[in-house]
Parts: structure tokens; C-alpha cells; sequence
């Protein structure tokens, strides 16, 4: 991959540190890069864990939030927000998305909110934030907690504050297509919230703050030291990285601006990760195909909404159930981001795009 190309020696320097310190388990790596990326986040607190799932299923476990309560979540996600709160016991109830950003609609929360809902997790999808504020106006009125899922936003800004820092917590995924990736599975919680910092770490570490000394049933979620390793140093260029994927999101906005395609929607307060650069269109199938035979490579997040997959299929629902999220689900496609894509590539993208439009 071009970015651990880029950073060769830098990783390299990082492995041979972690292996020499004889170290693996929650040493000065995972110490030393909690707080460097706690202070990127503008939080308080960062408790590294074992993924992105396990951060969202530990931050409701340490809030108490289990059995008979319900969570509101995006009906447009990737699976592992719903995931995450039936791994502690309650129920995911989904909303609907803005149709222009494709995130959690705020308009539409209230109106699912019971006596048995508990926290919103709004999701910073494809990178982009949600609108936290509006949200978090929601969540004070009917003192609920708010959970950032962060998985594709890291470095985003919300009115000029990071994502990490807009709600009661929020979950990270370090996964290796991540902005921010490591070289296998990783994760991490940040917030301002000193007492569930310290509740995620005895979760996640067999319940235990004392080896042998197991004070509640917990669990084994810690951030590997090498890892945190790659990552403290895949940090340092993040903030460059983000901006070379402005800059190619810029040029897609530029060179489709007049095709017959939705384009990302983006707020004046958003300043987006450019996680993936996502379009719309009714034959979104057709489009794909055409990439692929010129050689270019694009995905779809995603092809099946959760409330369809098969994991789901006990709930009841059906097609039509989440009508805009089934909608987004069969137009939405993802061309080519990264920080190591060049414009000539860029350009030939939106030529082939076009012809086919």
C-alpha cells in the first residue's frame, strides 16, 4: 500500500522499538499514542481497544445499557453500529437518513424515541459529521447519551471541533483502510467522561485494574502495543493526508458538477475526512460495470442495509420497512480516495464517468 510506503522507515523504526522494549500488552506504545490522539480528538481520554465494533459495545456496556432498553441508530450504516448494541443486550431502533448527506436525519429522532430508549449513536458517515448539535439538543431534552460512531471520520470537523469530542463518547476503528489504519484490527473510545474512561479500561482488560483482581465480568478488547505503535506514527501525517483527500474531492465536485449524478452534500460547518467519495445515480449498476471494464475499481457501502441482511431477519422487517436507506443502498457508489491517488488518475476516472453517463 502507497501510504506504509511512505512511511517505510518510519514503521519499521516503530517495529523494531515495540519488539526491543519486550513489551506487547498494554505498554508505553499504547500509553504514549492514547494521549497523542486524545489531544488530535480535542478529548479529555482515549482507551485503546481491540476494534471499532468493541469500542461502540464497550462505551453502552460501561453506560449501563443493556437488556430492555433501546438505542436509536442510523437505518443507513454499516452493520457493526447495530451490532454493537445487541452485543450489550438492547435493541437498535433505526431512523432514516437526510437524504442530502446521508446521515442520521435529527428531524426524524424525536418521533422514535420511547420510556426504553437510552442513546443515539449517530454515525459520521463516509466521514462526513452529523449534525451534532442538532442531535445532542435532542439528546439534553430527553437525557439520553450521545455515541459518535467515528469509524470513518477521523480528523473530520464539526463547526471546528474534531469528531471524537461532539458527544458523551465515541468509538474509533483503526482497520486498515481506515484514514487513520493500522496494520490489522484496532480501536479506541475518546471523551471527556473520566469515570466511563476508567469503566472501558477495566471492561476491556477481563474486568480487572489489578492482574488476578476481577472486579466485574469484562472483557478482552485491548489495543495491541504494536500496533498502537504504527499508529502513533501513521498519526503524524493524518492531518496532510486528509487535505490531499479534499483536494481529489474537490476535483470530482469540479469535473461532475454538470453530470446527471447526486454528488456528497456538504454543509458549510462540515469539514469532511473524505473517507470515500460517494455518488448517486438511479443506474449506479451500469455505471459500475463500465469503471470496472476500463480497470478502475469502486465499491459499494453499502449493498445491504442492515434490517435486510439475514442477521436481522427475526425483527420482522422487510423491503420497505427503511425505504431511503433500501434507496441508497441499490444507487450509491463509491469512486476511487486516497491520499496517494494523483489527478491524472483522477481525471480519467471522471472521463470514462462521463461517457457512460
Amino acid at each position: 500500500m502507497a501510504p506504509h510506503e511512505e512511511l517505510k522507515t518510519e514503521l519499521r523504526e516503530a517495529f523494531d522499538r515495540t519488539l526491543n522494549s519486550g513489551w506487547y500488552i498494554l505498554g508505553n506504545e499504547v500509553k504514549q499514542f492514547e494521549q497523542e490522539f486524545a489531544d488530535y480528538c480535542q478529548a479529555k481520554h482515549c482507551v485503546g481497544v481491540g476494534n471499532g465494533l468493541e469500542a461502540l459495545h464497550l462505551i453502552l456496556r460501561a453506560y449501563g445499557i443493556g437488556e430492555g432498553d433501546e438505542v436509536i441508530v442510523p437505518s443507513n450504516t454499516y452493520i457493526a453500529t447495530w451490532l454493537a448494541v445487541n452485543y450489550a443486550g438492547a435493541t437498535p431502533v433505526p431512523v432514516e437518513p437526510d437524504e442530502r448527506t446521508y446521515n442520521i436525519d435529527p428531524l426524524l429522532i424525536e418521533a422514535a424515541i420511547t420510556k426504553q430508549t437510552k442513546a443515539i449513536i449517530a454515525v459520521h458517515l463516509y466521514g462526513q459529521p452529523a449534525d451534532m448539535d442538532a442531535i445532542n439538543t435532542i439528546a439534553r431534552k430527553h437525557n439520553l447519551k450521545v455515541i459518535e460512531d467515528a469509524a470513518q471520520a477521523h480528523g473530520a470537523r464539526y463547526k471546528g471541533r474534531r469528531t471524537g469530542s461532539l458527544g458523551d463518547a465515541a468509538g474509533f476503528s483503526f482497520y486498515p483502510g481506515k484514514n487513520l489504519g493500522a496494520l490489522g484490527d484496532g480501536g479506541a473510545v475518546t471523551t471527556n467522561d473520566t469515570d466511563l474512561a476508567n469503566k472501558i479500561r477495566v471492561l476491556g482488560n477481563y474486568g480487572s485494574r489489578v492482574k488476578y483482581h476481577n472486579e466485574v465480568k469484562g472483557f478482552n478488547s485491548r489495543l495491541d502495543e504494536l500496533q498502537a505503535a504504527f499508529l502513533r506514527e501513521k498519526l503524524k501525517p493524518l492531518d496532510a493526508w486528509n487535505e490531499r483527500r479534499a483536494k481529489i474531492a474537490k476535483q470530482y465536485l469540479d469535473c461532475l458538477s454538470d453530470k446527471s449524478l447526486n454528488l456528497p452534500y456538504v454543509p458549510d460547518w462540515c469539514d469532511p475526512a473524505w473517507h470515500v467519495f460517494v455518488i448517486r445515480h438511479p443506474y449506479r449498476d451500469r455505471l459500475q460495470r463500465t469503471l470496472g471494464d476500463a480497470g478502475i475499481g469502486t465499491l459499494v457501502h453499502y449493498p445491504i442495509p442492515p434490517h435486510l441482511q439475514m442477521a436481522y431477519q427475526d425483527n420482522g422487517w422487510t423491503k420497505g420497512s427503511f425505504p431511503i436507506a433500501e434507496q441508497m443502498a441499490n444507487e450509491l457508489l463509491s469512486l476511487p480516495m486516497g491520499p496517494h491517488i494523483n489527478a491524472w488518475q483522477i481525471d480519467q476516472v471522471c472521463k470514462i464517468l462521463t461517457k457512460a453517463l
